[in-house]
């Protein structure tokens, strides 16, 4: 069986009894890979109860894997929290996908599902779980941005649409649960060794014009001081710390993750 990023291998298969969330529960969605994954598997180790939600009946070996619970689950639909729990004490917002396209030539069906699975979708899973975490004044809200959060790039108006708008709604979302002992953050990060990230080199070459083995260092990590793709373990390690005590301070932030790019 492989690991999971950021999964400790001497206690495959289990959460952990103790840590720093022991007793609580979380929710991850895009949790069948990725970041998503990396994050289940970290909250798992932190002793957390872990839902892992995503489209892909994959995500239900990954939940072996982790000792949590598997939802198959398209947060593009009319409702994708009715088969959900509400009794959430952690709440990681992560799935997501792309489509790169100039604006003139942007399906327009394509851009508003970008929009309902990475903003509509978490502001209704947040409204799902919010009056559980307000009623024990404790809970943690945690959205997967991106560095598209905070910057633009060419050809995917759709996504950095929707990260602009995700970012904007943790910050609410801060304001709102202060005083309920709910903290809600972004966690930004550049480009991070994921399948989305790998499904864009194709997308990316024919959008440019160039091989696709050139499209990593010429056009995706182009921006990036430190030319190395994010690992999802990295990220994940930044999610467990924000649902942590230590983080109870810490909230409508967003930390970037982009070797560097937003230094510039």
């Amino acid at each position: 069986m492989n690991s999971v990023p950021g999964h400790n291998p001497s206690r495959p298969g289990t959460a952990a009894t103790g840590g720093e969330l022991a007793g609580r529960t979380a929710l991850v969605t895009g949790a069948g890979s990725g970041i998503g994954r990396a994050c289940a598997a970290a909250l798992a180790e932190a002793g957390a109860r872990v839902h892992l939600v995503d489209r892909d009946e994959a995500v239900t070996a990954v939940a072996d894997e982790i000792g949590g619970t598997a939802h198959v689950v398209d947060l593009a639909d009319d409702d994708p929290t009715r088969t959900l729990p509400t009794a959430v004490d952690v709440l990681v917002n992560n799935a997501g996908l792309q489509h790169v396209a100039p604006v003139h030539e942007f399906p327009p069906e394509k851009f508003a599902l970008l929009q309902r699975v990475m903003v509509t979708a978490p502001f209704l899973l947040a409204r799902h779980v919010l009056p559980h975490m307000r009623r024990q004044r404790w809970g943690r809200l945690v959205h997967v941005s991106s560095v598209h959060g905070r910057r633009a790039s060419a050809f995917k108006s759709a996504y950095v649409t929707a990260k602009h708008g995700l970012e904007g709604l943790s910050k609410v979302l801060a304001l709102e649960g202060a005083e309920h002992g709910v903290t809600s953050n972004c966690v930004s990060p550049g480009y991070v060794r994921t399948p989305l990230v790998e499904d864009q080199l194709t997308s990316q070459a024919e959008a440019h014009g160039i091989d696709p083995h050139r499209v990593l260092a010429d056009v995706l990590l182009t921006r990036h001081a430190v030319k190395e793709l994010v690992e999802p373990h990295e990220v994940a390690d930044l999610v467990r710390w924000l649902c942590g005590a230590t983080a109870r301070h810490v909230t409508g932030s967003s930390f970037t993750i982009d070797g560097g790019w937003t230094a510039r």
